[in-house]
């Protein structure tokens, strides 16, 4: 049996009642955390959500599915589509350490796109977005790290995920989601040329993504043919996506055993996760030593070096560019002593303290913390003051990790603040309420009611 076979089985085979308890409450929360980022970029970036749900206006058609927030009903595919530039809108949402996927942006809108148009329930969202999950994170497992050289991890990867998903929701085959495989890696898209202009594409890519999944889901069930070995074979994705020997292992190793999903790590602050050890550093110091902004003559963070090569832009035009660059995220938190939404504003971004403070931050890629990564993300963070002296934090594990862990209380505030601006307080703790007992929700319309202004 190939290993896309392999996938296929366990997609087609596993149903709600199969999963441990703690591998659904790990899909409960990361569907509770991408909508809290979706409702939150209506409020943060509502451009980006106007020009997402502006694009699916234009096209139309049949209505099968929710555009959150807006409440407007669009085909499946365009519903997943803007669900998931929403999801990503802000960089609040999850990241896979090993995959480095923002794996709930694409795959929880391709979820609920997909549950609702074929008139399921709840049991149904949560498996289908664990199976999207371990889907999307295996074939990133296999790819990484070369493949982050050029394309978006999110938008190609997690395409696999969401047709997965989809298939299984919509009644496929075992063969069928073979075929839906087959079509998302044909489909897989998604470059990284945003990450120095922090442009709508970034956004753009998880949407198209989730689309993606979405369309290889429909396009299998009724009867379009694929590859059947498009993860392995020579002329396949992994290969293609690869500039190394792909881990093609990496894709069926402990599946149904070993859920990924419970690595998954949701975000504190909303800025990509290589700036969050930093930042962590810089707030224990800040505290720790009493350190003003004032204070500091240089601030140096030697890491892997990833962060050297890909998030290392000194020079941020817009608030996305800022939220993925290190040196911006260390330099704000020095000043600000945060590092929430309200330091990811242009106005924060051109503060002439924060700019000064900037031209102080040096990275530099350790290669004995790089032979660390992706298992930790390495930050070793020394502030040194004008007065000559010198603090040091070291920070291996991005908070949210299983071994530095994020509470379920305090995931269920962030929510509030992201969800109440738009929706108030009190259909906030709805949700909430309701994700929490998804189980028990037959159609998943009665939910996605919630979801609208």
């Amino acid at each position: 049996m190939t290993r896309t076979e392999q996938l296929a089985k366990f997609v087609y085979n596993t149903n709600y009642e199969n999963l441990p308890s703690n591998v659904v409450k790990s899909g409960k929360n990361m569907i509770l955390d991408t909508i809290g980022c979706m409702i939150g970029t209506t409020v943060e970036d509502p451009q980006k959500a106007e020009t997402a749900w502006a694009i699916a206006k234009e096209i139309g058609g049949k209505e099968e599915a929710t555009a959150i927030v807006a409440g407007f009903k669009l085909p499946a595919v365009w519903a997943a589509f803007v669900n998931g530039v929403l999801a990503h809108g802000i960089d609040f949402d999850d990241t896979h350490k090993e995959a480095l996927t923002h794996t709930g942006a694409p795959i929880v809108p391709a979820a609920l796109a997909s549950t609702e148009a074929a008139g399921l329930g709840g049991k149904d969202l949560i498996t289908a977005a664990v199976l999207g999950f371990e889907v999307s994170v295996r074939v990133g497992m296999t790819v990484m790290p070369t493949h982050y050289k050029y394309w978006h991890s999110t938008a190609t990867n997690c395409t696999f995920g969401g047709a997965a998903l989809s298939a299984k929701l919509f009644g496929c085959s075992e063969e069928q989601i073979i075929n839906a495989l087959g079509l998302a890696g044909t489909q897989a898209a998604g470059l990284l040329t945003y990450m120095e202009f922090g442009d709508f594409s970034k956004s753009f890519n998880p949407g198209k993504c989730s689309f993606n999944g979405v369309l290889s889901g429909v396009a299998a069930k009724v009867g379009a043919s694929a590859p059947p070995t498009m993860l392995e074979h020579p002329r396949g994705y992994s290969f293609a996506y690869c500039s190394e020997e792909p881990k093609l292992d990496k894709l069926v190793d402990g599946l149904g055993v070993k859920y990924e999903i419970l690595g998954n790590v949701p975000k504190p602050w909303p800025s990509l996760l290589a700036s969050h050890p930093p930042i962590e550093a810089i707030l224990a110091l800040r505290k720790e030593y009493a350190i003003q902004a004032e204070d500091i003559a240089k601030i140096t963070e030697r890491t892997y070096n990833t962060v050297k090569s890909h998030f290392c832009n000194y020079n941020p035009q817009t608030t996305m560019a800022a939220r993925l660059s290190v040196p911006y995220c260390i330099a704000v938190t020095a000043v600000k002593g945060a590092a929430g939404l309200p330091e990811f504003t242009m106005e924060t971004i051109n503060d002439p303290q924060v700019q000064e403070m900037l031209k102080k931050v040096e990275i530099i890629a350790d290669p004995e913390l790089n032979k660390l990564y992706p298992e930790k993300f390495p930050a070793v963070v020394t502030i040194e003051t004008k007065d000559g002296k010198s603090f040091t934090k070291e920070i291996y594990y991005p908070l949210g990790d299983l071994k530095n862990p994020y509470s379920q209380e305090k995931l269920e505030d962030k929510f509030i603040k992201l969800t109440a601006p738009s929706l108030g307080e009190a259909r906030a703790k709805e949700i909430i309420n309701a994700i929490n007992n998804l189980e028990q929700i037959s159609n998943i319309q009665e939910f996605t009611k919630l979801l609208v202004k």
